[in-house]
């Protein structure tokens, strides 16, 4: 009986810690224009050492004929005219619960506008459910990203 009780317990410690890590949004993502339905980029998504979580640019999906290393054209600051490949386009989310991040800011490079951002991991940790607005979270766009890694 101890050695059933055992298992059992090890069985379900291992279950949670593996819910636990899919439910991570760390990792790479496949996004997905919302509007068109195309994939457009690679994103790396990271948590930094004060727990905040940040995301860049790896790769994008381009057509044969348009530029294949875009600049931010459109952006301000210093991100103006940089290379949009290695770009920080997340920054400063906060976790908010065990698949929620809040409280940051996400980059349209196509548009150049920093938006209000939220972040929820969903279907067992293979979607990234993305939400920009602008002031409240009703006003704005959801994507859902495609977890590559």
């Amino acid at each position: 009986m101890k050695k059933i009780t055992l298992f059992l317990i090890m069985f379900l410690f291992h279950g949670s810690f593996l819910l636990a890590q899919n439910m991570s949004p760390v990792g790479e993502w496949k996004t997905i224009d919302d509007e068109t339905g195309k994939q457009k980029s690679l994103v790396q998504i990271w948590i930094d050492s004060n727990g905040k979580l940040y995301g860049k640019i790896l790769s994008l999906f381009r057509e044969p004929h348009e530029d294949q290393d875009p600049v931010c054209d459109k952006c301000d600051g210093d991100r103006k005219d940089k290379k949009i490949i290695g770009m920080q386009i997340i920054w400063d989310l906060e976790k908010d619960s065990e698949s929620e991040w809040e409280d940051g800011y996400i980059l349209d490079p196509k548009k150049g506008k920093t938006y209000g951002c939220n972040i929820q991991v969903i279907e067992n940790g293979q979607k990234l459910k993305v939400r920009g607005f602008i002031g409240f979270s009703l006003i704005g766009r959801t994507q859902i990203w495609h977890r590559i890694k």
